[in-house]
């Protein structure tokens, strides 16, 4: 798996070097709140399942918040005083939701390399608060709205979470796994408390009690968090120096020496053992290790080199694209659930009894409560059984858990053209094609299958993606690794936006319905699906190609 530490090398003046010494890793040493150093192996008080469970209860807060302003946001957008058409509102949830999840590539980076998690974490608590009183108050004071098609809001605060388990540890290694999936438990109880209560608050008492709520949560949920300060294990790293540009310089290095040939390659006295998973590939960035002459270049020049370890970390990142961007498709399909799903529920019948008729975003619950319901038995019954096949921590690969869960998201936009297939023809039969406003005799119970079938795969795949990029990424860049898998939940609400605008623009100009025609009974949601499922389908088979040459960079 590595290159042999027994090459030897003939110094000739006339032909550029490599070195191949490798430098420090990120060491990173463990201290409490008070800054003193930590023992793992004796002392623990700190760390481990006491601090993760603020971390949690804290994700639950945080989470009531998101949803609460998210689950709704498409009814609120179509409604008085905005009025926007079924495209605009998709279109500017989409993209208010990419850059959500997005922002946290900045608080990633940011935690790692200069303010520190914890910190990082706080201020940033700090301005989703901010953020949330904001967007309440516009909504308490319509004056304010200066533009409709404007939604103020702030980032999540899920740009990384202190690192309370040591992967060293077995025991503590097993916990990590875990600590993910009671992790997503955690948010999922959260959006249910959003999607079951505050949907009906903003639907039936008033939008700015709806908005203002998860402000409350949030505050909490920060509150909450910094209870839990005094048994936190904190990460301070002992080389200043920032990873990620590290990294950055590898790339700036090897370019540079593009056409330089180097045929000689050591490991410094690194051991046979000790190379890293994959030091065979991706080897042109092992030209960031030459050392010119001193007769062919500066002396400056020479000394911003790179190491063998910043070599590595920038070959671990790249062999992540791959697998980044096959994940990408998932994400457009979750992304239905908050926009086009809820518009169909609109239109069909909401009633529970006489006189209760429920917001048709309360469905989402049926989401999160089969992740409730599922997450304690594949944690408690379905790992420790795979585990005593496959003697991995987790019972799976993380690879093959995502790929599960994309396999099921495929499945459910099948169901989700089904269903869509069926409401449309239950309008046609009843003549109410051109009644938009009229509902359509078919129960909204119709579209729990759907939402279910995205419960599901969130268990494999969005937990998963969680695990993957923070298990995979280099030690400095922890934080920016939840903050990747964040973003492909970003760049999915973006390419499901830039889809929807494209095809509306193709479908509108054939002098025929649109697709997502306002009148969502002359609309055709179910091709949409159709054309997920295709997408989806073709996407998985790139997925298992690049994942079965996948190589873990620690299991």
């Amino acid at each position: 798996m590595g290159v042999s530490s027994g090459s030897a090398i003939e110094e000739q003046n006339e032909e550029p070097l490599l070195i191949t010494t490798p430098g420090d890793t990120v060491d990173e040493m463990i201290v409490n709140y008070r800054g003193e150093k930590v023992n793992l192996s004796t002392e623990n008080k700190y760390g481990g399942w006491k601090s993760a469970s603020h971390i949690i209860i804290c994700e639950v807060g945080e989470t009531i918040a998101y949803y609460g302003i998210l689950s709704n946001l498409i009814t609120y957008l179509i409604g008085p005083p905005l009025n926007q058409s079924t495209v605009a509102a998709a279109t500017n949830i989409n993209t208010w939701s990419g850059f959500v999840w997005m922002l946290p590539l900045l608080g990633g980076f940011l935690a790692d390399s200069y303010f520190g998690r914890f910190h990082t974490i706080f201020f940033s608590s700090l301005i989703y608060i901010l953020g949330l009183g904001l967007l309440t108050l516009s909504v308490a004071l319509p004056s304010l709205i200066s533009q409709p098609e404007c939604i103020h809001s702030s980032d999540t605060t899920t740009t990384g979470n202190s690192y309370q388990f040591d992967v060293r540890n077995q025991k503590e290694c097993a916990s990590k796994s875990s600590f993910f999936n009671w992790w997503f438990f955690g948010q999922c109880v959260g959006s249910s408390i959003s999607f079951l209560i505050l949907t009906y608050v903003q639907e039936n008492i008033n939008w700015t009690l709806g908005f203002g709520i998860p402000c409350i949560f949030m505050v909490i949920a920060l509150v909450v968090f910094l209870l839990g300060t005094k048994s936190y294990r904190f990460s301070v790293k002992q080389n200043k120096e920032n990873p990620l540009l590290g990294i950055l310089r590898v790339f700036s290095r090897a370019a540079k020496n593009w056409r330089t040939n180097s045929s000689l390659a050591a490991t410094g006295g690194t051991p046979h053992d000790k190379i890293p998973a994959g030091a065979h590939h991706l080897k042109f960035l092992d030209k960031a290790l030459i050392y010119m002459p001193i007769d062919q270049v500066s002396s400056t020049e020479n000394s911003i080199r790179c190491n063998i370890d910043q070599v590595e970390d920038a070959k671990v990142l790249l062999r992540l694209i791959p697998i980044w961007i096959t994940c990408l498709m998932y994400a457009v399909v979750i992304s239905q659930t908050t926009t086009f799903f809820i518009k169909q529920g609109n239109t069909m019948d909401r009633s529970i009894g006489p006189d209760i008729h429920i917001p048709a975003a309360s469905l989402l619950t049926v989401m999160s409560l089969s992740v409730i319901l599922l997450i304690p038995i594949y944690d408690r019954i379905f790992v420790p059984l795979a585990r005593s096949l496959t003697s991995l921590p987790s019972g799976i690969t993380m690879l093959q858990r995502i790929g599960v869960g994309m396999f099921l998201s495929m499945v459910t936009m099948v169901v989700a053209a089904v269903v869509e297939k069926k409401r449309l023809r239950i309008a046609l039969d009843f003549g109410l094609v051109d009644m938009p406003k009229e509902t359509i005799p078919l129960s909204l119970w119709w579209l729990a299958p759907q939402y279910l079938l995205i419960g599901v795969t969130e268990i494999y795949t969005i937990v998963g993606m969680q695990e993957f990029f923070y298990d995979q990424v280099p030690n400095g860049l922890r934080s920016m690794g939840i903050a990747f898998y964040l973003s492909i939940i970003g760049i999915g609400d973006f390419l499901s936006g830039f889809l929807i605008f494209v095809i509306e623009k193709v479908t509108n100009a054939s002098g025929q319905s649109s697709w997502f025609s306002d009148n969502l009974n002359r609309a055709h949601l179910d091709y949409f699906y159709w054309l997920l499922v295709g997408l989806s389908a073709a996407n998985l088979i790139a997925y298992l190609y690049f994942s079965k040459s996948y190589l873990y960079n620690r299991l």
